[in-house]
């Protein structure tokens, strides 16, 4: 009864003493199963069992050293060497000595099978934390600095580590001074970690989005490190931040990093042309992936043949509006001018697409931007698009309506892709009605699915191409959104692509919703949301490109938010500077998004102002054949 007893009180201190000493002996003391006893050198032979031989020699290692030494004199005079405890075995219950025997030696801590949980063990132990408290120099400073670093959270191994590195000459650090600076390391580390969430959170709401720096945005008091009491002299200490299950600046693989460091890449990652909201998504292994994504110790790059093709692909889009203006100057088509850049965005995302596994995609879009669409992503004939433009009556005999109807044909089209294979891609006609045409998207692709056994819903894409101003303002939005993951109308995630060119027809958005973006009502279904300056094309197109991997990973919605301008008005006859005179005096003076990107491809050496100079000839000596050819066009 009295063991029970003591063992029972033994198990309510367990949690003071967890993993820190197996049956020990320290400061001449024994601590056996069942019995304390006070030795001297002489008497050493009289209770010693191999569990407390091997636990000794590890608790010296603890106090004194790296494990596998031999136990040092660390209490008062008459401790019992290790010396002294070679040749001697006890039976571990009646605690006579063997002679004859030899100790095993000593083992990791971590690697003890013995507890030192017995009724005495911990008797001990909190007596002599007892003694501590009431004053911490009636026991030995090895003890005193044992106590003083479990107040201050150190584990018992670093306590073993650090005295070994201190004696080996690796350190100048005093071990002792552990204990002391323990609780400031704990809380500059949790400060730390809360940082890197603000960024996480909040760090979108800082990043450089519109591309005429229109509206200005308050700074987060949350992302500044002064806020948490760091200051210039912390920037390059090194904490400790590696987090269990974490990817990303808080992995494991590199958990010690300095402040600089952190600060630099958060920003880079969450602050710069790219704001990412994602952290209202439930499942922590999807957060983990776009961390990956993310979360870099550099910016990401392209390499220079990449760096030509979106350059390519961005002279066509704005060379082809261009032109159209200037061939059509008093007709309405909805161009794309100031949003140019989400078209080498869309063919990015197509390549990527087809490179995970996809075999088509088919396309919703309203009138923004939807001829670039036909003529650039989905290569509608240019002559055949001229020729509709001429006035000339398109093929289809039942054809009949308004002259808007240009830009509301649709067609299809075998794609080759860049790394050899082919996509085929689909645009749906579609109706003045914006957003009316989602769900036939929808409906069309989970049809293809269905008929061609589709089940894991890689092949068949769906996108659709919104406006800022209906994709808060519809309704329809949310509810397509909201039947996304029934089981019978579920199509394995569909890419929402939103041109933001900040204005619905003549309304600022601060006048048009409550949200901060028009994307808001996408967090209901957990969907990433990449917010993107159309200005900056290459950080559009890797938008694009992350896009098409987390639909064809996670089989969700996504959404890309370019956030642009739009150079004219509504249409081209509109006069803009009626509603929104201080935005469109910014926009006439600002440079375009082909001409920012090819300056930055000259400087940077990827490319020759003169073959920047060819590639816009071809494209423009293409479009004028094209348009001579418009002129004789026979519908086929």
């Amino acid at each position: 009864m009295a063991l029970a007893a003591t063992r029972d009180r033994a198990a309510a201190v367990a949690w003071r003493y967890s993993s820190l000493l197996p049956a020990a002996v320290a400061e001449g003391v024994v601590v056996g199963l069942g019995r304390t006893r006070t030795l001297t050198s002489s008497a050493a032979s009289s209770a010693l069992s191999p569990s407390v031989a091997r636990a000794g020699a590890s608790a010296g290692s603890l106090l004194g050293g790296s494990c596998g030494r031999t136990l040092r004199s660390v209490g008062p005079a008459g401790m019992v060497p290790a010396a002294a405890l070679r040749g001697f075995h006890a039976s571990p219950v009646s605690g006579k000595a063997v002679v004859g025997g030899e100790a095993p030696k000593a083992v990791a801590l971590s690697k003890l099978k013995d507890s030192f949980l017995d009724g005495t063990s911990s008797s001990y132990l909190e007596s002599l934390e007892e003694k501590y408290r009431r004053d911490p120099a009636s026991v030995d400073r090895t003890w005193a600095s044992f106590f003083r670093m479990q107040d201050g959270g150190v584990h018992p191994e670093a306590v073993a580590e650090a005295f070994h590195a201190w004696e080996m000459g690796t350190t100048n650090v005093n071990p002792l001074s552990l204990a002391a600076t323990s609780n400031q390391t704990i809380q500059e580390s949790m400060k730390l970690l809360t940082l890197v969430r603000a960024y996480q959170v909040q760090g979108h709401l800082n990043s450089q989005l519109d591309p005429l720096d229109h509206t200005q945005r308050p700074p987060i008091e949350l992302l500044d490190p002064k806020f948490y009491g760091f200051s210039e002299s912390d920037l390059d200490r090194e904490f400790y931040v590696g987090t269990w299950d974490t990817k990303g600046f808080l992995s494991e693989e590199r958990p010690v990093r300095t402040l600089r460091e952190m600060v630099d890449c958060m920003r880079l990652a969450y602050c710069g042309s790219t704001g990412i909201e994602y952290m209202h998504i439930a499942d922590r292994i999807k957060c983990n992936w776009i961390r990956e994504q993310i979360e870099l110790p550099s910016k990401f790059e392209y390499d220079t043949e990449m760096k030509k093709r979106i350059l390519d692909r961005l002279i066509w889009s704005e060379t082809f509006e261009t032109f159209l203006a200037n061939k059509y100057a008093a007709t309405k088509r909805f161009g794309l001018e100031g949003g140019e850049s989400i078209i080498p965005g869309m063919k990015a995302l197509v390549d990527q697409l087809a490179l995970e596994g996809a075999e088509s995609c088919t396309f919703g879009m309203a009138h923004r931007g939807r001829l670039n669409v036909l003529a650039n992503v989905v290569r509608k004939p240019l002559a055949q698009i001229f020729h509709e433009f001429g006035g000339m009556k398109p093929a289809e005999d039942d054809y009949s309506g308004s002259g808007d109807v240009k830009y509301h044909l649709g067609t299809s089209y075998r794609r080759p892709t860049v790394h050899g294979g082919s996509i085929h891609l689909s645009l749906l006609a579609n109706p003045s009605h914006l957003e009316a045409v989602n769900t036939v998207v929808l409906g069309k692709v989970r049809a293809k699915q269905h008929y061609e056994e589709d089940t894991d819903r890689i092949k068949h894409v769906p996108i659709l191409v919104h406006g800022d101003g209906s994709f808060a303002g519809q309704g329809i939005v949310f509810e397509t959104l909201d039947m996304s993951q029934l089981p019978d109308y579920e199509v394995g995630g569909c890419i929402h692509i939103v041109i933001n060119n900040q204005v619905a027809f003549t309304t600022d958005p601060k006048k048009s919703r409550s949200s901060e973006y028009c994307t808001d009502v996408a967090k209901s279904l957990d969907c990433p949301i990449f917010h993107v300056n159309g200005d900056d094309v290459e950080a559009v197109c890797r938008a694009f490109e992350l896009a098409a991997s987390w639909r064809q990973k996670w089989k969700s919605d996504v959404v890309v938010d370019v956030v642009c301008y739009r150079k004219y008005g509504h249409n081209e006859i509109d006069e803009p500077m009626f509603t929104q005179p201080a935005l469109y005096a910014k926009i006439k003076q600002h440079e375009s998004a082909m001409t920012q990107y090819m300056k930055r491809c000259v400087a940077e050496g990827a490319l020759g102002q003169g073959e920047v100079d060819d590639m816009k000839s071809a494209c423009l000596s293409v479009l004028s054949k094209e348009f001579e050819a418009g002129k004789s066009y026979i519908p086929k």
